[in-house]
């Protein structure tokens, strides 16, 4: 959208930004745009941020993906076209503040800070805090929840009984174990001996469905239908369920020798040809930032020269030829470090207290802003009207404009129905009690597991810088001191491991074939894959951290 003559007045601003706005049905109007705007370019000035562009969406729900100039303005934002997102309230971003606050990490990632023109939590770090406090809290007891649905199932399975989906061939019991389906049992049969005699996949899939049989999903059957059941032993009597694997504890179906052979010829009908994907996790993607430069660190992987594969994070900068010195830095060590001090400094009694109290305060601002009561009364208004036109109906009152209106009003009232319930469910309220009892079980986790870190990470870290001599960490916690700086030489080593940060004598596995680089001072190699990965093989570093 255009700016029109006196929004830009901001001439002296520190940072480029931009407005969205949205509407979400018909029965807003086109004025709510202008005064998002005018709210949006107020808080801009009282801010000091240039208001570049403004994108609006309008008669566009918050909840769907399928909004033109959002979108544009998340591909500029990739571009990095502004600095700072301003919107009237996180809700106009997305349908509630869950849904605002991913859109909101996804811009952080890029540098691009996203503000809230009438909410207070939506732009200060203490807010945004409490609010993944909350959302951890509620992992916590969906999980609690989920436990109590897998002790049921593991109990099942401890006696062979059927849990989820049965394969193709077998049927549910009155005792709830399985039980053979005698038709579909001779088809299984029949699948392999006709693989096993040289048949191709293909030609199988058109026989099942010139017969007119379909697959246990009812549908028709294609060269993706018979990898699952030509490699599940279950058809050979073994039971598996989440790790418990009892053998004799489903009906067979096939012989074991006739399995057998079948699982031989997949392997040697296997390619042998292909990238090795790197499937590694980095917790700190987009957090971990070179202490020397600025630039983000990201992950990337190797082997020593004894050929164990390591893991690591790497200066961007330092990896694209920029000039920055910094080494490599393994990943395991930095993500216990970074767990471990977090969760050193964030646990003590009186921040727990102080984290309880702002989620539960932010709680009541969100029930203060929220759109139940307009969505209630909306839908008040066009239950009313269907009334009406009921009315009109049995008087013998009845037109084609008027059948067409009764439709749209019942979509209407269906799709209100359904906002209604997902605010509802939004709204409701976290004890504050139970955030008291969840801060506390984190306070008891182990660093060196990886869902811990995550969960420490992902909760309470906004960023770390890392140099050679120091680590500092941001957290979003604003009760006090929001940041910690540690020299590397007071850091514990990691338990088990050889206590030290720098990732030496590796060597990426790099094709003979090129493309690839090779650095003649340093032998160091990139190589460049067709899937645009590029693996580097790091120099050996002799000196220690810090030194």
């Amino acid at each position: 959208m255009p700016l029109k003559r006196g929004q830009l007045d901001a001439a002296a601003a520190s940072e480029d930004g931009v407005i969205y706005a949205r509407y979400s049905s018909h029965s807003q109007r086109e004025e709510s745009i202008e005064q998002q705007i005018e709210e949006c370019m107020a808080f801009a000035r009282q801010n000091n941020i240039r208001i570049v562009h403004i994108y609006a969406d309008k008669a566009v729900s918050g909840k769907t993906e399928r909004r033109t100039n959002f979108q544009r303005l998340m591909r500029d934002a990739e571009k990095k076209k502004f600095r700072v997102v301003i919107a009237y309230k996180s809700n106009r971003i997305a349908r509630n503040m869950l849904n605002a606050l991913q859109y909101e990490a996804k811009l952080d990632l890029l540098g691009i800070r996203t503000l809230y023109a009438k909410e207070e939590f939506g732009n200060t770090a203490a807010g945004r805090f409490a609010l993944r406090t909350m959302m951890n809290v509620n992992q916590f007891y969906s999980e609690n929840m989920a436990e109590d649905i897998r002790r049921g199932l593991m109990d099942n399975a401890e006696k062979c009984k059927v849990n989820g989906r049965l394969p193709y061939g077998y049927r549910k019991g009155p005792d709830g174990k399985y039980a053979v389906e005698p038709k579909e049992a001779e088809i299984v049969r029949d699948i392999y001996a006709r693989y096993l005699s040289g048949e191709k996949i293909a030609d199988i899939a058109s026989f099942l469905n010139a017969c007119g049989l379909l697959t246990s999903y009812g549908k028709k059957w294609g060269k993706n239908s018979f990898h699952k059941l030509l490699t599940n032993d279950n058809y050979i009597g073994v039971y598996r369920y989440s790790g418990v694997v009892i053998e004799g504890g489903v009906p067979a179906i096939i012989d074991p020798d006739v399995f057998w052979a079948v699982q031989r010829k997949l392997e040697e009908e296997k390619s042998l040809k292909g990238i090795r994907k790197d499937n590694a996790d980095y917790i700190l993607t987009g957090k971990l930032i070179c202490g020397k430069c600025g630039s983000y660190m990201v992950g990337v992987s190797g082997t020593s020269k004894s050929g164990a594969l390591h893991y690591y994070y790497y200066c961007n900068n330092h990896r694209t030829g920029g000039g920055c010195d910094m080494r490599n830095v393994r990943r395991d060590w930095i993500e216990y470090q970074v767990a471990l001090l977090t969760q050193r400094h964030v646990f003590h009694d009186e921040i727990i207290e102080w984290i309880a109290d702002q989620a539960v305060e932010i709680q009541l601002q969100e029930a203060g802003n929220s759109e139940l009561p307009g969505m209630e009364a909306a839908r008040a208004e066009k239950k009313k009207a269907i009334s009406n036109i009921m009315a009109a109906i049995e008087q013998g009152i009845i037109t084609e404009t008027t059948k067409d209106r009764l439709v749209e009003l019942e979509g209407e009232v269906k799709a209100l129905d359904a906002r209604i319930a997902a605010a509802k469910a939004v709204q409701a309220p976290v004890d504050r009690n139970r955030i008291v009892f969840t801060l506390n079980w984190l306070r008891e986790g182990d660093p060196m597991d990886k869902e811990y870190q995550r969960r420490l990470i992902d909760t309470f870290v906004k960023a770390v810088y890392l140099n050679e001599k120091e680590i500092k960490i941001d957290y979003y916690y604003a009760g006090g001191d929001n940041s910690r700086t540690v020299p590397l030489s007071d850091l514990e080593p990691v338990p088990g491991g050889d206590g030290g940060p720098v990732e030496s004598e590796c060597s990426s596995k790099v094709p003979s074939a090129p493309p690839y680089l090779r650095c003649t001072n340093t032998g160091a190699v990139i190589y460049v894959t067709a899937t645009g990965f590029v693996l580097v093989c790091p120099i050996e570093i002799p000196r220690g951290p810090g030194k």
